[in-house]
């Protein structure tokens, strides 16, 4: 078992704020920074760098989070070892992914993981933003990039291909736009950094710059307001396939898509040999989407 105070140190930073690692721990803004003020006398030197607004790792501060990570993660895989074969997948797992992917395609097959390892502690986070694996508590995250930070391992679990959709209203009023160019014409649903939107069509890549109707830094909503009608949207088929199955999305312009290099990689940082627990769960993913994706088949 970690030192106490070590063990909060960690959470505080996972969690971004004193209050938040509070909620987490049942415990008072007020206390945990006592017990972390009570840490700091007691190696004598400033882990944190701390405001009502904000809060940062010193140089010694993040020395210790990346050693404290090490440490951790060999108390799970000592503890896996006591248990029992070394061999089998035991002990924590924190999982990373996009909030739609995760919610959508990762989410509904957790029950059956754990089934089949039931030795394993697994916590999923949700969330849009890349993840720094060397300074999170996180072990495998999920991407959806056209490329890897080559620091990390890839796994390539499947393809994304994306495509423009819209919905039957909004081409009933607005009409269907017959080359990419007349596409400046319509009104475009994109997420804060989505555009300008990078294609592939019979003449080779097109890159295309505009502005959305929406400002907005959701994905999800851009699915809604392009399922609601409120213009032309570039989705990810595994996000879209059961909208355009049923008819309430339209795919537009079909033989142009999206960049045909974006795929879906699961990613650990490089080790020797990755523990039993993240082979596992990397083996699972690629069960989950091979040897096609279920969302190319609809």
């Amino acid at each position: 078992m970690m030192d106490p105070d070590y063990d909060l140190f960690l959470a505080v930073v996972e969690a971004g704020s004193l209050s938040a690692a509070g909620r987490s721990r049942l415990m008072s803004p007020a206390m945990v920074s006592k017990r972390l003020s009570r840490l700091e006398h007691r190696l004598q030197t400033r882990l944190l760098h701390r405001s009502t607004r904000r809060m940062a790792l010193t140089p010694k501060g993040e020395q210790l989070h990346a050693d404290l990570l090490a440490i951790s993660a060999a108390i799970g895989e000592a503890e896996a070892r006591v248990a029992g074969n070394p061999d089998q997948p035991a002990g924590p797992l924190r999982i990373s992914a996009p909030t739609s992917f995760g919610r959508m395609h990762l989410a509904p097959h957790i029950a059956r993981f754990l089934a089949l390892n039931p030795k394993i502690s697994l916590s999923l986070d949700l969330s849009d933003a890349f993840i720094d694996l060397y300074s999170s508590r996180v072990d495998v995250a999920i991407r959806i990039s056209a490329a890897v930070d080559p620091g990390l391992t890839a796994h390539r679990l499947a393809t994304s291909r994306r495509v423009l959709c819209a919905a039957p209203a909004y081409l009933a009023e607005h009409g269907e736009p017959h080359g990419i160019e007349s596409l400046e014409d319509h009104r475009l649903l994109a997420a804060s950094g989505q555009l300008p939107w990078q294609l592939t069509g019979p003449a080779g890549p097109v890159g295309l710059d505009a502005n959305s109707i929406v400002s907005t830094n959701s994905s999800e909503v851009v699915r809604e307001l392009a399922i609601s009608g409120a213009g032309i949207a570039l989705r990810s088929l595994w996000d879209v396939s059961e909208e355009l199955a049923s008819g309430q999305l339209v795919q537009v312009l079909p033989d142009h898509e999206g960049s045909s290099d974006v795929a879906i990689f699961a990613v650990h940082p490089p080790m020797p040999a990755p523990s039993p627990t993240i082979s596992a769960f990397v083996a699972f993913a690629k069960s989950l989407y091979a040897p096609s994706p279920p969302w190319e088949s609809r």
